[in-house]
């Protein structure tokens, strides 16, 4: 019997983490937690306001979604979070080692398209520049796989379950 990894599902905003993140927990049949739900609301303001977070703002919410990865370890889960530097991913890898990260990952203008229509979301289109520039792509020593996000989402989560099934189960 396999154990469950818990999977952070990152990118830029727009890249559709809130989409595919419960797309796959229910593929995996793990449950899934909205990253900007362990925003404070300063944060949520912050950006709301068109303010790009510094790590400052970040680290108690890479910290709250630490401590839930950690909860989940050896039952599995989902979590979105943009976790864009290696220094966000190593926070979240601190607190729970096994995680892996599902990296969702397109083109500019793909993105930008996608952020232009979605409705009743904080982050504006204008964060979206500040978002290419802080990301820091996978490296080959983390536990993680990079997906397209062309497509639908059902075939993104495909995608997604079948390159999460190629990785090491976690250790226990």
């Amino acid at each position: 019997m396999s154990t469950p990894h818990v999977v952070v599902v990152m990118g830029v905003a727009g890249t559709g983490k809130t989409t595919i993140g419960p797309l796959l927990a229910a593929r995996l049949g793990v449950p899934y937690a909205e990253g900007d739900d362990f925003h404070p609301p300063a944060n949520i303001a912050k950006m709301s306001a068109g303010t790009p977070l510094d790590d400052a703002d970040r680290w108690p919410w890479l910290d709250a979604i630490g401590t839930w990865a950690h909860g989940r370890a050896g039952l599995g889960g989902v979590v979105s979070s943009s976790a864009l530097k290696r220094a966000y991913r190593d926070r979240l890898r601190a607190a729970a080692p096994d995680v892996v990260f599902v990296h969702l990952s397109g083109d500019r203008a793909l993105i930008e398209e996608r952020m232009a229509h979605r409705r009743g979301h904080f982050m504006p289109t204008a964060l979206l520049d500040s978002q290419f520039a802080t990301l820091q792509p996978l490296e080959a020593d983390e536990a993680g796989v990079a997906v397209g996000v062309d497509g639908t989402p059902e075939e993104i989560t495909e995608r997604a379950a079948a390159a999460l099934a190629t990785l090491p189960e976690p250790a226990l």
